[in-house]
């Protein structure tokens, strides 16, 4: 059997001042697996995908991506570069002037060539139904615009695994219908957390729920 590309083994994590929001927390992630994960408002599913990546960091149990543990910042900066996480809010995830920039701000970081990082930069923002917008100005985008380009930032790192939080959000439903053509045409494990179950249905294939602290599989 494959081993899981995201394990979480007995998490636990709680805010400051706050009760627990996990509790003996275990997940696995299988390569090509396209997991929903669901569960109510306020249960965790944020905090989880942020645990992924090390945003935050759990009080006890483990967490291993891509066949490591990961424990310290510096192990988190390999996982980052190849776990990609589309965050709740895409004006947490975009920060340049021109949506050009802020796409191509990934790979160029990865020192990829700014030639190559050209064409994929324009290829993706064409596979999202962005073309010609490289120049535009990020901030004035609509809110359905500004998660698309959001995707592009993580897309554009060609993660091998996607962790997608409330995609949909903002976006009409010809915007809605491109992300899932897209979803659909790529290869990479996902886990995305969303509320809209009909958009669940059409990408993943499995079904994780958050509950009381703990992930159960129906």
């Amino acid at each position: 059997m494959n081993r899981p590309l995201v394990e979480l083994v007995d998490v636990d994590f709680a805010y400051d001042g706050r009760p627990p929001v996990l509790r003996k927390c275990s997940l696995a992630l299988q390569p090509g697996e396209r997991a929903a994960l669901v569960g109510p408002t306020g249960s965790g599913k944020t905090t989880l995908l942020h645990l992924i990546v090390g945003l935050l960091k759990p009080a006890a149990g483990r967490v291993e991506v891509l066949g490591r543990p990961r424990v310290t910042e510096a192990d988190f900066h390999e996982v980052r570069g190849r776990v990609g996480l589309l965050f709740q809010a895409a004006d947490d995830q975009l920060f340049c002037p021109t949506v050009a920039e802020d796409v191509a701000f990934g790979p160029l970081n990865l020192g990829k060539p700014r030639e190559e990082v050209r064409g994929i930069v324009e290829r993706t923002l064409h596979s999202l139904g962005l073309a010609g917008y490289q120049g535009r100005i990020t901030y004035k985008l609509s809110g359905g615009e500004k998660r698309l380009v959001a995707l592009a930032t993580v897309l554009t790192m060609q993660p091998e695994v996607l962790l997608l939080d409330e995609p949909t959000s903002g976006l009409d439903p010809e915007a809605e219908a491109r992300l899932v053509e897209v979803l659909a045409g790529l290869d990479q494990a996902m886990l995305v957390v969303s509320h809209d179950r009909e958009f669940l249905g059409r990408v993943t294939s499995t079904r994780l729920e958050l509950r009381e602290g703990r992930v159960i599989a129906p």
